[in-house]
């Protein structure tokens, strides 16, 4: 079976599985790595080609949907593309033209059970030159046509601020995806960290009031270190973070700013990094009955032992 032909049957099993173990599935297409992706999938401008990928697109967004009513709450469906350019081009605007004629025609038909993302990078290896999905198009794509948008971290340059993206997003599109990891140099693949980019970008939403228009995913799936002890890293260091944004006094902040005092405002930012938001967290484990702080080291060497060694 091709992509252009999958259906709902090909991930039963996996529902069962998620509902036997109280989990929520989201869904992604998957453009690359298939004899027609090349370079260019739906900016193609092989009519054959790119009517493939529209399909495969298409039906995933039908099984999103079906996943969302099997499990009773929508479906996040992620579409990211890898097309672009690696040397100079000079069909910008077709390439882009063909991409918004294929979302339109992917995202015409409206469904229940299913929320659609589209997300942008900067590059990709072999396609340093020109990325036809870049982050301009997106935000307009998105804004003019009311679609979800997706924020990798890791998908832009080292200096951009993705927190900075978050309350100029949501004036325009009606919520937020985000794949919260850690680049180094250009990509995404390293353990998330509680380093101050992810801090900020939690931050900015709860300052934007927008926790239910923001949904949440950790992207990251560095295999130099052991898996699991890498997981929990990465998901402690992702909730440490909205911790500190939950406790943040920011409305009395708010009203300093308000009021003109500036070094009031900035006297409660700097007392707010020393309060005692880790023993919050902490007594979250204990509640949780979960370990806390550094006993995570035995839990998972003891895993690792009885469990992974022996695959």
């Amino acid at each position: 079976m091709d992509r252009n032909e999958c259906t709902i049957d090909l991930f039963r099993g996996w529902m069962q599985w998620a509902m036997e173990h109280d989990t929520k599935l989201d869904f992604n297409s998957t453009s690359f790595s298939h004899p027609k992706s090349g370079s260019l999938t739906l900016a193609n401008p092989d009519e054959e080609i790119r009517q493939f990928w529209i399909e495969h697109t298409r039906r995933c967004r039908e099984i999103a949907n079906e996943i969302g009513k099997f499990q009773q709450d929508p479906c996040c469906i992620n579409i990211w593309i890898h097309d672009g350019s690696k040397d100079f081009t000079v069909n910008r605007y077709r390439y882009r033209e063909l991409l918004k004629d294929s979302l339109d025609q992917i995202l015409a038909k409206q469904y229940k059970w299913e929320k659609s993302s589209i997300e942008s990078k900067l590059f990709g290896i072999g396609l340093e030159t020109m990325t036809v999905g870049s982050n301009d198009f997106y935000t307009a794509y998105a804004s003019r046509n009311n679609v979800m948008i997706t924020l990798d971290t890791g998908h832009f340059h080292p200096t951009e601020s993705v927190a900075d993206k978050v309350s100029s997003m949501l004036l325009f599109v009606p919520e937020l995806m985000l794949h919260v990891s850690r680049p180094v140099r250009w990509d995404s693949d390293h353990v998330t960290l509680m380093d101050d980019p992810t801090l900020e970008l939690f931050q900015e939403i709860v300052r934007a009031g927008a926790l239910n228009r923001v949904h949440y995913g950790l992207d990251y799936f560095d295999g130099s270190i052991n898996r699991i002890g890498a997981y929990v890293i990465g998901s402690r260091a992702a909730q440490r973070c909205m911790t500190r944004a939950l406790l943040e006094p920011v409305q009395t902040i708010r009203d300093y700013e308000t009021t003109d005092k500036g070094f009031q405002k900035l006297a409660y930012i700097e007392e707010e990094k020393s309060l005692p938001w880790a023993a919050v967290y902490d007594e979250f484990c204990v509640r949780e009955d979960v370990p806390v702080g550094l006993d995570i080291i035995p839990e998972i060497e003891q895993y690792e032992h009885e469990v992974t060694s022996r695959r």
